[in-house]
């Protein structure tokens, strides 16, 4: 079976909406992806603009599809209490019939966290620590532990939380390009989902990952290589940047130029996107995230049938043997 999987985030922020627009069309909308053959649902987490909250809209979606894996991308835990988190995400897990993967973040200096932990009530120092024990608490709930001492995190008496549907509880994947992000993938997570702006950087950060992987006794497999790309396909590249200019400052409030600089933009014509998503293809990565660079809903649901057009070719581009020119699968992964 063709494992590369490609998914889709929803534009579950109000910049992504038009005026006319109804939110309470994104279920519609993670139903039509699901029709259309993409894999995964993803949704991002924040409090620097309104959306609709993660853990609401993966909930809304559990009943509403079928297969397709449902995520987060990515959830930052230290907006919520850890316990509650665990509570949460074993539920979705049990009405998805356990379809959920989570990935997780400690936020980014700047506007983008530190004001985050400030209205968490949570120091910024010690910010990954604190991560990778919240993860490690879930873990051990959702196997049945009623303790957990931690250097940051301790507890005791705690009550029984609901189990996932998959054993353990659902994968976590983080996402996080630093070198110390990359190591700490290879030794404790089940999958790694960075944006580096060029496939290169891709490259040699999964092979530190699978470093680690191989010093932490972990087989390479146990590893899920993603990545989180914008992408807009469009006329040509010119049109396809401006359009993606406006994206970038209807929702971070920052120019094309500069988000380009740390996060992963791909556009232009179909041939030119798949051309380049193919070479994040070859640098190893195994399951996409795409984010479609569009500002009201009809337009997302148009680079939707766009990108899903583009869906077996890009499964082609897999390189490895067995992978490329063969039929794909769908999806790699079904419940």
């Amino acid at each position: 079976m063709n494992d590369m999987d490609i998914g889709v985030l929803l534009p579950t922020g109000t910049a992504q909406w038009g005026e006319a627009d109804d939110p309470r069309e994104l279920v519609a909308f993670g139903r039509q992806a699901e029709r259309l053959g993409f894999c995964s649902l993803f949704v991002n987490d924040s409090l620097i603009s309104p959306r609709i909250e993660a853990l609401t809209m993966l909930a809304a979606l559990a009943p509403a599809t079928e297969a397709v894996t449902l995520g987060t991308a990515a959830l930052m835990p230290f907006l919520r209490r850890p316990i509650q988190a665990a509570q949460s995400l074993g539920s979705i897990d049990v009405l998805s019939g356990g379809r959920l993967t989570v990935t997780v973040g400690a936020g980014f200096p700047g506007r983008f966290g530190r004001p985050l932990y400030t209205l968490s009530e949570l120091p910024w120092e010690r910010r990954f620590a604190r991560l990778d024990e919240t993860v490690a608490l879930w873990r051990a709930l959702w196997d049945g532990a009623d303790s957990f001492h931690g250097e940051i995190l301790r507890f005791d008496d705690i009550p029984p939380t609901t189990r996932p549907s998959q054993a353990g509880g659902p994968p976590i994947w983080l996402g996080g390009a630093t070198p110390a992000a990359q190591a700490r993938t290879g030794r404790t997570y089940d999958g790694w989902l960075p944006y580096p702006p060029d496939p290169a950087d891709y490259a040699s950060g999964l092979r530190n990952v699978r470093q680690a992987a191989a010093d932490a006794g972990r087989a390479a497999e146990d590893v899920t290589p993603a990545l989180f790309v914008s992408v807009r396909i469009d006329d040509d590249i010119e049109s396809g940047r401006r359009a993606l200019d406006a994206y970038a400052r209807a929702t971070y409030g920052m120019p094309l130029e500069e988000l380009e600089r740390v996060q992963a933009v791909v556009t232009g014509s179909a041939d030119q996107v798949l051309q380049r998503l193919g070479q994040y293809v070859a640098a190893g990565v195994r399951h996409i995230v795409a984010r479609l660079g569009a500002l009201d809903l009809r337009s997302q649901r148009d680079q939707l049938e766009r990108m899903a057009d583009l869906i077996p070719a890009v499964q082609k581009t897999d390189p490895r043997p067995g992978g490329s020119g063969q039929t794909p699968e769908p999806c790699s992964r079904r419940p």
